[in-house]
């Protein structure tokens, strides 16, 4: 584990120490913790082989999550793969978000715009434990894992997913539309991070101003959602008064902002009036 942080250290990996624990962690079949109760055990040279191809591929800028196929999110494990956004602390704040307006009674229903692995829907539902919701994608990889992860998190009786267009094919209407679109501008994306640059394209480029789709999804939320019906959107830095704008435009009511961990305004929302 000594040499594994070392190597990560010298080829500038950001966090080598956490990256050589989760990597050996993950080889192993065993926990953080478990690493330390078994400091002593000696690897075998297929466990050795493997982590160094692990190593290798971390070294190179590949992220962790997709090299063990995994990500917590609101406390619940996800199957990640290259076909979805890796889940995000910052997004967390969406579901505090919706918890906070729905204190007093529960949404029973809900859509996600853009649900890539399913992370958002899934942790509302175990949230809202009588609700129904649909997830909503239009890469069909995406859907193949937000399936997955509901299925494993027992959900599947409950929620659904589908391939559209935003809310264009999805019948109905909701009490909450929740959605982590896009919204990175495209002459930013090539200063991402080479990690970041790894994820789809598709889940991060958001147009010149990085609101292409959520300019298009405002007014749809609007028409689908029921009175009172809440829409929760995360932003970027610095998006939130642009985004609340919109909602403004669009005839939502009692428009708020929530900041994440690191008090940014990560999400911004509005509630249809009657």
């Amino acid at each position: 584990m000594q040499r594994a942080e070392e190597f990560l250290q010298r080829k500038g990996v950001a966090s080598p120490r956490l990256d050589a624990q989760v990597l050996l962690a993950h080889r192993l079949g065993l926990t953080r913790l478990q690493l330390y109760l078994r400091f002593e055990q000696p690897l075998s040279t297929a466990e050795q082989d493997d982590l160094r191809e692990l190593l290798r591929r971390r070294a190179a800028g590949e992220p962790v999550a997709y090299l063990t196929g995994e990500k917590e999110f609101y406390s619940l494990p996800f199957r990640v793969d290259e076909r979805v956004l890796i889940p995000r602390p910052d997004s967390e704040t969406l579901v505090d978000a919706a918890r906070e307006v729905f204190s007093d009674a529960a949404p029973a229903s809900i859509a996600d715009v853009g649900t890539g692995s399913g992370c958002l829907l899934c942790a509302l539902a175990r949230e809202f434990s009588r609700c129904e919701g649909v997830g909503v994608d239009s890469d069909a990889g995406a859907l193949e894992v937000a399936a997955h992860n509901a299925r494993a998190l027992g959900l599947a009786e409950r929620v659904r997913f589908v391939q559209g267009d935003l809310l264009d094919g999805v019948a109905g209407s909701f009490e909450l539309v929740v959605a982590n679109l896009p919204y990175v501008p495209t002459d930013e994306i090539e200063r991402l991070s080479p990690e970041v640059r790894r994820e789809p394209r598709g889940a991060l480029d958001g147009g010149p101003d990085g609101l292409d789709l959520i300019r298009r999804l405002v007014p749809q939320a609007f028409a689908r959602l029921a009175a009172h019906g809440w829409l929760l959107l995360e932003v970027g830095q610095g998006q939130a008064l642009a985004v609340g704008e919109l909602l403004s435009a669009a005839g939502f009511a009692g428009l708020r902002s929530w900041n994440d961990l690191s008090g940014i305004e990560r999400v911004v929302g509005g509630r249809r009036p009657d």
